[in-house]
Order: C-alpha cells, then structure tokens, then sequence
C-alpha cells in the first residue's frame, strides 16, 4: 500500500480552529505555553484577544478553561498529552467533568511516535484515563482531514470531549470530503475471515496488515476506529458476528485502551477471539519515531501476526 503523508494531525487541528473562531465568537483558546507545538499559536495570531497563555500550569489551564465555559464560551484547551491529562486530572474530573462543562481538550504529541523527546512527554496512559470521566468523548483522528472534521464536531458537540492529536506527519487515509461524526467508526475495507479495528497512526498499519493478509488469501475488515468513548457498538458487534476474529491496534499501553473498550462491549454482547497490537506494559525510550514503531510492536507486520495468531 502507498504510504503517502500529510500533514501531522496538530496542524490540522490548529487550522481549523482559525476557521471555527471566525464563524463564532464564543470560541476562546488556552495552552500552557506549547503553542507553536500544539498550533494553537495560528488562533493567537488571528485572534490574540481571545487567546490565553496560562504558562507551564497546566492544572490552572483546566481550571481557567471550566470558568470560562461557565460563563458561556467555548474552550479549546491544549497542551502535550502528557502534561495535560497526567499533571491536570483532578481539575479535568471536578472541575469539566463533575459539573458537565463544555470544555473542549485537544492534547498534542500522544503516543511513542513522539520520538526523541523520550518517555517523560510520551502519553501512553492518556486514553485510559481520559475514558474513565464520566460523560467525557475521546477521540484519536488518523490523518489531517478526519483531524479537521473532528475539531468542527468539538465545537458542536455540548460537553466535555478529548482529542488526541500526533506529532509526526500522519499517512493520508480520507481526503476534505470525508464526514466524520462522533462515536461511529468507519469501515475501510470490507472482510469476510477477521476485522482489524485500529485508531489514530496504526489505521495505515491495519490497512497495509489487511493487504499482507489478501496475499495469503485471508479477507479482513479494516475498522478506524476514531471515537473510543463512545464506541460504535452497532458496527463491532455487527462485524464480530460476521468474522468472529478481532484485532485491536493502538498506540497506547494495552491497559485500559481501545482494546479494552473493544474487549468489554464484545464480551458482553458478542464474544470473538481477539488480539491486542499495544505498548506491552512497558515505557519506550527515546528514538527515531518509526524505530520505536518498528522496536515496541506497532506495526503492520505485528497486526499480521497477531491475525494469524487467533486465525
């Protein structure tokens, strides 16, 4: 499969918020003094009084951003991954999530494909806590088009809601046309003999996983599945009964992830035999970013095996 690349998928978030701040008032930026990594630095040039630099606290960040939605606006807060869901979470939980705000939180730089910046500013923990707050979306866009039309959906949407956006150039899955809406995946290809269900950089891995396995005649259904929280049960159970085979591909500690959404709600409606392609209960070290893919078992080729595995 070609891999062509766009761009990261923070870029696309950080265009789109200049679109979304002229078509409403209402919308106000914060970030903890990452701007230029997070590309919420494009609103503060368009939009500098609406625009709020916090500085490095990222706790005050979340409190601020709950007053304001208070108040009526609507806050898109940034930050790296790690730094605003790990030092943030108590005011994240008592101070959006408890009342029910609408606070909009899009985090930079989740994953391992973070590369060199090393283990201290990799998230790999930020999914499973993010899903644990009562009410809260989360979301991991794969590509720069699904990344836009996510960040027009925060801004609809009412209440609290988490986006994970990439560091690296992501692989092109969808161009501007595609349509996006929370909590419904989308079928990329269609199977008969297993389903891959994959998010965020590891969709072009299941789609190249899914081409490995046409050669050795077995046909997989390829799932992005960009909406962890909530899931589109409909769509897995449909495909559960249809194969009886799943693998989950993330890149997130194979705690309290993606697999484990996935693994909850077939347990409970349609059991299958699964496969979990995740960060195996370790931290990654730092490196080029397609080494650590390649060294922490992220790949196409880890997804064709974990298929044959349960095959």
């Amino acid at each position: 499969m070609e891999k062509r690349l766009g761009k990261a998928t923070r870029d696309a978030y950080g265009k789109t918020l200049i679109e979304l701040g002229k078509e409403n008032p209402n919308i106000v930026v914060l970030d903890a003094d990452l701007s230029k990594s997070t590309k919420t630095c494009l609103f503060q040039e368009v939009f500098p009084d609406r625009f709020f630099n916090v500085g490095i606290q990222e706790a005050n960040l979340v409190g601020v951003a709950s007053g304001l939605a208070a108040s009526g606006k609507i806050p898109f807060v940034s930050s790296f991954a790690s730094f605003l869901v790990l030092k943030s979470y108590d005011q994240l939980r008592m101070g959006a999530a408890f009342p029910e705000l609408n606070v909009k939180v899009v985090a930079s730089h989740g994953g391992i494909s973070v590369g060199e910046d090393g283990a201290s500013q990799m998230a790999i923990e930020d999914i499973a806590l993010m899903t644990s707050l009562p009410g809260c979306v989360v979301t991991i866009p794969c590509d720069e088009f699904s990344a836009a039309q996510m960040t027009r959906k925060f801004a609809e949407y009412k209440g609290l809601a988490y986006m994970r956006t990439c560091r690296p150039k992501a692989p092109i899955i969808y161009d501007e046309k595609v349509k996006i809406q929370i909590g419904k995946g989308i079928k990329l290809r269609d199977g008969k003999d297993i389903t891959l269900v994959a998010n965020g950089l590891l969709v072009f891995e299941a789609l190249q996983a899914a081409e490995d396995l046409a050669k050795e005649k077995i046909e997989a259904s390829v799932i992005d599945m960009h909406t962890v929280k909530p899931l589109d049960r409909d769509l897995l159970i449909s495909e559960a009964r249809k194969t009886g085979h799943v693998v989950v591909a993330e890149e997130h500690q194979i705690w309290g992830g993606l697999g484990s959404a996935v693994a909850t709600l077939l347990a409970q409606e349609c059991p299958a035999r699964m496969a979990f392609v995740a960060i195996q209960d370790t931290y990654a070290e730092s490196g080029p970013p397609d080494e650590l893919l390649d060294k922490y078992g992220l790949r196409a080729v880890d997804i064709v095996k974990a298929a044959k595995k349960i095959l």
